[in-house]
């Protein structure tokens, strides 16, 4: 039981769970309406590997430095060896390869490039700043894309616009938490933008992304691609969300920004829950 908690903790599995779950709302939003049973299986288990293999690679980066700020994580601790690290990374590899493989040889080819990523931004460019955040932004961004992939519908104009949506939040929210966590990126050396212009800019940026995603989620309704029920859905979660990036962009110490961002992650989701339930049902 406590190796299973221990692999658990390895994994991360909660940021797995989410990238699953964007591939498969990534192929409910395609198809407009539920995907059949294989091929959301097989979507999930492509977001939830190809996430899951990354989850783990940084973990053994990030082994001596957490020897000193983490020292209960599973790699420092010795609750999992750098052996079983590596097996686990293996199999949450090839798991997630062949699951895309299945259902698509262009998920496949994606699913590789986002293992790369995954790699690249774990080895250098974590600390590199900006680029190392649009990196992740990306990845965030291509697991509704991936969905689109699965569901046999790759070009498909909602799926490509809530994949750019989502690379605006997670960007904005990227750069916001450099501004929140200044003193930690200044002793491992990172580029951020809070630590390169300051924490006023690094927020004024974070708010300019925060107001494209904005301006892009009206597109499905006014290019005729969802209809009433997502308008009303999308104005809710967009005024909750400027009201709380302003108060991010105000907010006076890391605590009450962290505060906000976990609101703005919850608004988020809870906006892309409600829009998938409209969808699945035909009400958007």
């Amino acid at each position: 039981m406590a190796k299973a908690r221990a692999l658990s903790d390895l994994v991360r599995t909660e940021l797995p769970l989410s990238a699953g779950i964007c591939v498969v709302a990534g192929e409910i939003l395609a198809l407009g309406g539920l995907p059949s049973l294989p091929v959301a299986i097989l979507g999930f288990a492509t977001g939830f590997f190809i996430s899951g293999s990354a989850m783990i690679t940084n973990e053994y980066f990030d082994l001596e430095v957490d020897r000193i700020n983490h020292p209960d994580r599973p790699l420092p601790s010795g609750r999992v060896s750098i052996l079983e690290m590596a097996v686990m990374a293996a199999l949450f590899s090839v798991a997630g390869l062949v699951a895309a493989a299945l259902l698509s040889p262009l998920l496949l080819a994606v699913a590789v490039l986002l293992l790369v990523i995954g790699i690249l931004y774990n080895w250098k460019l974590k600390e590199s700043g900006l680029p190392g955040n649009m990196m992740v932004a990306v990845s965030v961004g291509m697991t509704f894309i991936c969905g689109g992939m699965a569901a046999g519908r790759p070009m498909d104009g909602v799926v490509w616009t809530f994949g750019a949506m989502a690379f605006l939040f997670d960007l904005a929210e990227e750069i916001a938490g450099t501004a929140m966590d200044m003193e930690g990126d200044r002793q491992r050396g990172a580029r951020t933008l809070a630590l390169m212009y300051g924490r006023q800019p690094a927020l004024r940026a974070s708010m300019l992304l925060f107001a494209g995603f904005i301006g892009l989620s009206l597109l499905p309704y006014l290019a005729g691609w969802l209809g009433y029920g997502y308008l009303a859905a999308i104005l809710l979660a967009d005024t909750a969300i400027a009201y709380l990036a302003f108060g991010l962009y105000r907010s006076l110490t890391p605590r009450e920004g962290r505060a906000k961002m976990r609101r703005l992650y919850l608004t988020m989701t809870d906006m892309i829950v409600v829009i998938l339930l409209l969808t699945a049902a035909n009400l958007a």
